[in-house]
């Protein structure tokens, strides 16, 4: 196991390397900064002279290289063009608030999906399953801008029940984890469905029905167990979709989190913001993946860690 990890760590770190490089050099092939950061009637003296303070008119791979030394050596992310502060302060500001929205989410789609999941098994093809199945693919159907707007519209403004934008106490995060949940909820609830399904159809569940087990036994000690399986290993991927998602949801609700900030850097071309968010993700994500593998093997020993 411990083999494993270290692998996976170094894993980790090559994918993270490569896709810091990816995001600095399609930012900086894609455009010019200095023409980004400047106002238009600025003469061409101008810029150039802004290109050598800043550095950009260095080769892009000495950039990169230099860019790389620092976060290496000294966690520095570089500073922002716009707010003028370690672009480190900025993400260690607004991640709070992205990683609460993101944890409340995930809690309301586990203790909503897994009940109904279960429900949906055991009462296969009854009104309740199909009624689950229908909301299912509503649920996947809607944007998420979309039904934002539409709680947003309904609960905010027409009841007035919950705050519509902002932050600053519990109840400005009620309409954006009901929105970055439902997501998620669907595929979650047609996940464990379908894993106890299967898991109820297999030999040894027959085999523990034959020897008497009663029905409450085979089902949460034998069936349950096994059909979480998948559950779990897709949870702590969904941990890095959800901060995907936070992106399109912090923006619509105007929560003062990484996804708005990555929305408004890459508007205003502030780009150390966008790197250092791009590469804060791609970790979350790489960490994700990991936990799930680790996790998985726990719970079931036929996986082998290779």
């Amino acid at each position: 196991m411990l083999n494993y990890i270290i692998r996976r760590l170094f894993q980790a770190v090559a994918i993270c390397l490569i896709i810091s490089m990816l995001s600095f050099f399609l930012i900086f092939l894609n455009t010019d900064p200095a023409l980004v950061l400047l106002p238009p009637e600025v003469e061409t003296a101008d810029i150039q002279a802004f290109r050598e303070q800043m550095g950009f008119n260095r080769p892009v791979i000495i950039q990169y290289l230099d860019f790389l030394r620092k976060i290496v050596l000294h966690g520095d992310f570089g500073v922002s063009f716009k707010a003028k502060v370690p672009t480190i302060q900025l993400i260690g500001e607004r991640f709070p608030t992205t990683l609460e929205l993101t944890i409340i989410a995930l809690f309301l789609v586990n203790i909503v999906a897994i009940p109904i999941g279960i429900i949906s098994a055991i009462k296969r093809y009854s009104f309740i399953d199909n009624l689950a199945t229908l909301s299912a693919l509503i649920g996947q159907a809607m944007p998420l801008y979309w039904l934002g707007l539409m709680l947003m519209i309904v609960f905010g403004v027409w009841l007035g029940w919950v705050p519509i934008s902002g932050s600053g106490s519990f109840s400005h995060m009620i309409l954006p984890s009901i929105t970055l949940a439902a997501w998620i909820l669907p595929l979650n609830m047609r996940l464990v469905r379908s894993g106890i399904l299967d898991t109820m159809s297999q030999d040894y569940i027959r085999t523990a029905r034959a020897k008497g087990l009663r029905e409450n036994r085979v089902f949460f000690k034998h069936a349950l167990k096994n059909a979480a399986i998948p559950l779990v290993t897709v949870l702590a991927l969904q941990f890095s979709l959800f901060l995907g998602g936070a992106v399109v949801t912090e923006t619509v609700f105007a929560l003062p989190g990484l996804g708005r900030l990555a929305v408004d850097a890459i508007r205003s071309g502030d780009y150390p913001v966008v790197q250092g968010i791009v590469i804060l993700f791609a970790g979350i994500v790489v960490m994700g993946n990991l936990i799930g593998d680790i996790v998985a093997a726990f719970i079931d020993p036929r996986i082998k860690l290779n």
